[in-house]
């Protein structure tokens, strides 16, 4: 006889179905698997054997045959224990045969526990219109997702008498998830270059380099940037969540914008993403929608920093492996924070820098320009002095937000973030003859790149957003410049 039902796999960050298939046929007992399995999965043969006995069920004495479809996609884990052991007892005759969507891991004792792609197989449930059975534990996470139909079980046993129809099916329980308070922009003392920056960076999604002595704040302001962004939409909530799922990280449909700030001793692997076998998200994708921070950029290797170039010119990174290509999303917006040399002190006005001209620029090398010119916002971060220090709090978080918000509005009216404006939808734009001459002069003094041109103009517009203003004035396209420090 034959039966199939189906599970998922992910390939990369998207969720791909997986068509179980089951036959059992003749007398002797021998049990095949096919379909590019991994170790994990080909020893699922002795799990579900084990799970079934343990579930009071008889296991079939015959030649059983399963293949996970599409053959020559690579299969990994041991999510598809749940599946094909529902498939064989359907194959079987113990239970009937229906269209579901199964994932999860079986225990000896026929217990299901969790599987990593628990959400990736509700979407595909969800697009299929078929009811999906995960772990207890999953469950919640599922069922974040539209549409989907989650059926939660605890055993191989109660499965098995869901898809029979012999079961009252149990209540997701909603999972309670404690979020960490966001931290308060009004923490900051000082610094009005440096929160305006923030904002206009919010505001446009534009990449900020932030550079000053060690304790002066920059690292403070960087982790308040997320707090200034808007929720994500369902569509971005949901593709951040598959991420998080292909990467085996816990998140749901959660519409907080991400935040990741990985040590500079990650590998480029860990960076960008990669993996000896399946393909694995690195902190470029986990980012995505959201921030990356890189702290003590000075530190991380060149190559590293290097890689990050396309990824954030092109909003995607592209994986390849051997018979498999994997594109991953990496739309972040980019914070860095680094000291001015390996001691830190350079241009501080009261201690005194201990680095020769040479380490300094051997330490400065590190960041090449093509990388330095990605960045829209370059601000110094200076020392403050004892008054500022005790000064009352400045703007909130909940003050700054309002506008935030009301300028990305402005810019979805127009259908794309200010940061991926291209030359044409600019030259559309509407700018002040005056604040023209100004960018025209400013190309020969300044030496601006045509990256360089365009991302002024970027900024620009984010300013008059800000400021509700339909054309771009020359106060804009002169602070614009001003927040493009040099370093």
């Amino acid at each position: 006889m034959f039966a199939e039902t189906t599970s998922v796999t992910m390939v990369g960050a998207e969720p791909r179905p997986v068509r179980v298939e089951a036959h059992v046929g003749g007398a002797k007992d021998v049990f095949k698997l096919s379909g590019l399995p991994d170790t994990a999965v080909r020893e699922a043969k002795e799990r579900v054997r084990a799970a079934v006995a343990s579930s009071s069920m008889s296991f079939p004495a015959r030649h059983i045959t399963v293949n996970l479809a599409p053959a020559d996609l690579p299969k990994g884990g041991a999510d598809y224990d749940l599946p094909i052991a529902l498939c064989v007892l359907g194959a079987a005759g113990t239970i009937p045969a229906r269209p579901i969507v199964a994932l999860g891991e079986l225990a000896l004792d026929g217990t299901v526990r969790a599987g990593r792609g628990s959400l990736g197989a509700a979407i595909v449930a969800s697009r299929m219109g078929v009811p999906c059975l995960v772990a207890d534990e999953a469950a919640a996470e599922a069922s974040s997702v539209a549409g989907a139909d989650v059926v939660p079980v605890r055993t191989l046993a109660e499965a098995a008498a869901l898809v029979a129809g012999q079961a009252r099916r149990r209540p997701v329980e909603a999972a309670s998830r404690q979020r960490p308070p966001v931290p308060d922009l009004a923490d900051v003392r000082g610094q009005p270059l440096a929160r305006r920056a923030l904002e206009v960076a919010a505001a446009g999604g534009h990449h900020l380099f932030l550079h000053g002595p060690p304790g002066s704040g920059k690292t403070m302001l960087a982790r308040r940037l997320a707090g200034l962004l808007p929720p994500l939409d369902d569509q971005q909530a949901l593709e951040t969540a598959c991420v998080w799922t292909a990467a085996g990280r816990g998140r749901g449909v959660d519409h907080t914008p991400p935040f990741r700030a990985p040590h500079h001793t990650a590998s480029l692997a860990a960076l960008i993403g990669g993996g000896t076998g399946a393909v694995v998200p690195g902190e470029i994708s986990l980012a995505t929608h959201g921030v990356l921070f890189l702290d003590e950029l000075g530190e991380f290797p060149a190559r590293s920093l290097d890689a990050l170039r396309q990824p954030l010119e092109e909003g995607q990174v592209v994986i390849a492996r051997r018979g498999l290509s994997v594109t991953l999303p990496a739309g972040v917006q980019l914070v860095a924070a680094t000291n001015p040399c390996p001691c830190g002190y350079a241009g501080d006005r009261i201690q005194a820098c201990r680095c020769s001209p040479a380490d300094v620029h051997r330490y400065r090398r590190r960041i090449s320009g093509p990388l330095f010119d990605r960045f829209d916002l370059r601000v110094a971060v200076r020392r403050l002095s004892a008054e500022e220090l005790q000064a009352p709090p400045g703007e909130t978080t909940a003050a700054v937000a309002p506008r935030v918000a009301a300028a990305r509005k402005r810019q979805a009216e127009r259908g794309t973030l200010n940061r991926d404006l291209t030359r044409a939808q600019l030259d559309a734009l509407p700018m002040d003859p005056a604040a023209g001459d100004l960018l025209e002069r400013a190309v020969d003094r300044v030496g601006l790149t045509g990256r360089g041109f365009d991302r002024i103009r970027r900024v620009a517009r984010t300013l008059a957003d800000l400021d509700e203003a339909e054309t771009v004035a020359e106060p804009h396209l002169s602070e614009a410049l001003a927040l493009r420090g040099s370093w």
